[in-house]
Parts: structure tokens; sequence; C-alpha cells
């Protein structure tokens, strides 16, 4: 028992500090494009690709059998590719780009939404009604984004339309990674299907963009907050996040995630100096109120 105790307590630390590393992150993206001509397309392909294969090298030391396998699965392959550029792909892109055009606290609060998307879709394919809590959480997550793209003022636009077009695809691509993700990590460990995915989603991005050919020029402050994103921001969240999951559970994971847009919002305030309104942190409250009200209903 005082085992158990101390595993779920080791969790809820990783969980909460990756959310923490991970907030830090997007605010240093925030950073970049505030500073230096860069774009989100660039950075995502860095990030993708650098982390990939880091992952793929600590994936083929621990378990280099398990990955072979998967890459000899022509069935899971396929499903892992569809993970990694449809989900892990497209909500890195989408989140970095929601960032270029609004802040990295906004955007990923609205990344928050993402447990709510996948609770109405659970409903949908249940063929159920929602419950008083979940009727509940849609109606605060359209409060939040309500009063973050207004001001609370009908009629006008304080959020950019591209900033909030970003933000809630970045919601819907880590919904869509969060579903894709399930079926695989019922038949490979989590870490095996991250490496192979965001090795995959990193070639086809690069590929894609012809990154070779951006012209880019950064001070050694620059590429080191490149570097901060592409390991810390990356690579060590996700693997503080996925133990959490494995000591702690899921449920209460995900409600320590909220550190991630509590400690972008504070470090964007201090760092950067992003001003927030009343109603930007009153719609911050309403949706991160839907992580803990759908999560303690678990």
């Amino acid at each position: 028992m005082q085992e158990d105790r101390k595993q779920v307590l080791r969790g809820c630390f990783y969980a909460g500090l990756g959310g923490v590393i991970w907030g830090f992150s997007g605010t240093s993206g925030q950073y970049l494009f505030s500073h230096w001509p860069i774009s989100s397309l660039w950075l995502t392909c860095m990030r993708m690709m650098g982390a990939g294969l880091i992952f793929l090298v600590l994936a083929l030391i621990k378990n280099r059998r398990e990955v072979v396998e998967l890459l000899r699965s022509p069935r899971d392959l396929a499903l892992t590719a569809l993970y990694g550029i449809g989900g892990l792909l497209l909500c890195q892109y989408s989140y970095m780009t929601g960032i270029s055009h609004s802040n990295a606290a906004t955007t990923t609060v609205l990344q928050t939404l993402t447990i709510v998307m996948v609770m109405v879709i659970a409903c949908c394919h249940e063929r159920k009604l929602p419950r008083w809590h979940e009727v509940l959480s849609v109606a605060l997550a359209l409060l939040g984004v309500f009063l973050l793209a207004t001001g609370g003022k009908p009629g006008q636009m304080v959020l950019s339309p591209k900033g909030l077009f970003w933000g809630l695809m970045t919601a819907a691509a880590m919904t869509l990674y969060t579903l894709l993700g399930r079926p695989l990590a019922k038949r490979w460990s989590r870490d095996t299907v991250m490496a192979v995915a965001m090795t995959m989603g990193g070639i086809v991005i690069n590929l894609g963009a012809r990154s070779w050919q951006f012209d880019v020029s950064l001070p050694a402050r620059g590429w080191l907050l490149v570097a901060f994103i592409v390991v810390f921001g990356t690579v060590v969240t996700f693997a503080l996040f996925l133990q959490g999951i494995r000591d702690a559970g899921p449920v209460r994971a995900s409600i320590l995630s909220v550190t991630e847009p509590v400690s972008a919002a504070i470090l964007a305030f201090f760092w950067l100096g992003t001003q927030f309104t009343a109603a930007d942190l009153l719609g911050f409250a309403a949706i991160l109120a839907t992580v803990f009200l759908l999560a303690k209903n678990e």
C-alpha cells in the first residue's frame, strides 16, 4: 500500500512537471516567433525530426525487437503512420502556428478542449445522451471560447481569426491523436509507437516542406531555444507524461496536465510581457474547469 502511494505520488509529480515544461516550450516558441523571422513550419520540421530520431534511438536501445515487429506489421504500421501524420504532426504544426498568430497561453488553453471533443465523440459513438456534468462541460467550453474570441463583447473579435482557427485545430488534432493512439497502445508499448510515429511524421513534413531549403539565421540563444523545444519540450515531456500515466493513471495525469496552460500563461506574462484581460482569464478558467469536471467523473 505504501509503495502504491509512492508510485501514485511519483506519477503525479511526473505528469505535473511534464505539463510545466510543455508550457515553457510553448512560451519559448512564442519568444522565437516574436524575435526572429522563422516560420511555424520550419520549427515543426526541426521539432518532429529531432525528437523522432531521439525517440527512435532510445526505443532501439530499450526494445529493438518490438520496433522491428511493428515495422513488419503492415496493418499496425499503417495505423502508426496515420497516428504520426494525422495526429502528432498535425497537432505539433497547429500548436506552433496557433502560437505564432496569438500567444502560447491562449493556444495551450484552446488545446485543452480536446477532452470535451473526445467526450462528445464517445457519446455519439455509443449513441447515448451526455450526463449532466458532460453537458455542463460543453457549455463551459463554448463560454470559454466565446470569451477568448470576443472578449465578452458579441460582434467583435479580439483574438485573430487565424489564432482562433489554429487553436481549435490543435484541439481537433489532439483529439485525433488521442483516439488513434488507443488501439495501438493495446498491442504495443507507448515508447515504441511514439518513436516510430514521430519519426514517420518528421520524415513526411521535412520532405513535404523541403526544410533544407529554408534560410534560417539564428543567434546562439535562438538555437538553444530550438534545442530546448526539441529535447525538453518534446522528448522529456512526453517521457514524463507517459510515466505519469503508468504510475498515477490517465485520469490523474489528465488533471495535472492543466499545469501546461497555467505555466504558459504565467511565463508569457512575466517573461514576454503578454497582457491578459479579465475576459481572457475567465475564458481560461471556464475551459480548464472542463478538465476537472470530466476527469473526476471518470
